[in-house]
């Protein structure tokens, strides 16, 4: 098992960490998450097993991208990647500059919802890139009918810079920096 390569504690939640994803051991778990109707914006919904397999082995290839698993005391309850935008996703949409990296989150779908989980996560993933000296912004593509995702995106400091037409949607093209993000957590250090 991978260990975590991040950890956060949330004063009311406990413990959130990240692992890099394992793409055969965790296939299974991220297939559940994957198909689910409630992750309808992750593209994947007609992927079977060996669907997320090849997925996640690709992506595990790739040396300018990367998935993580995210676990919350422990067990796992979410998905970030982290990619290269002057390589992946946005390439002749955005122009990349150093320090910038991209990013997708999904948390695992669930019939208890916990109030604020999902800002956690974000939080959580949001801390973990921006830990990286390297990293000043933030890069996210979300579809412009994701409302909910626009909102979380917002309350972290991303602001929308324009819509931009993708292979599989049209998207809010979003970019948070790192004094952006540590403005919602009431620090202004750089």
């Amino acid at each position: 098992m991978n260990a975590p390569l991040f950890t956060r504690t949330d004063p009311a939640l406990g413990e959130f960490a990240l692992r890099p994803v394992d793409p055969l051991a965790d296939a299974p778990v991220l297939h559940t998450w994957v198909t689910h109707p409630k992750a309808v914006f992750w593209l994947m919904q007609e992927c079977d097993l060996p669907d997320v397999e090849k997925e996640f082995t690709r992506i595990d290839a790739d040396p300018h991208h990367d998935a993580f698993l995210g676990l919350h005391n422990g067990a796992p309850a979410f998905l970030m990647e982290r990619y290269d935008p002057a390589h992946r996703e946005l390439v002749g949409i955005h122009p990349a500059r150093p320090g910038d990296v991209g990013m997708h989150f999904l948390t695992a779908p669930t019939n208890a919802p916990v109030h604020g989980f999902t800002r956690a996560v974000i939080t959580t993933v949001m801390e973990m890139l921006f830990a990286d000296p390297a990293v000043e912004r933030v890069v996210v593509e979300p579809d412009t009918r994701n409302t909910a995702v626009h909102a979380l995106n917002e309350s972290v400091g991303f602001e929308v810079v324009r819509t931009v037409q993708l292979p599989s949607k049209d998207a809010y093209l979003s970019i948070c920096t790192r004094d952006q993000f540590l403005a919602t957590r009431g620090d202004h250090r750089r």
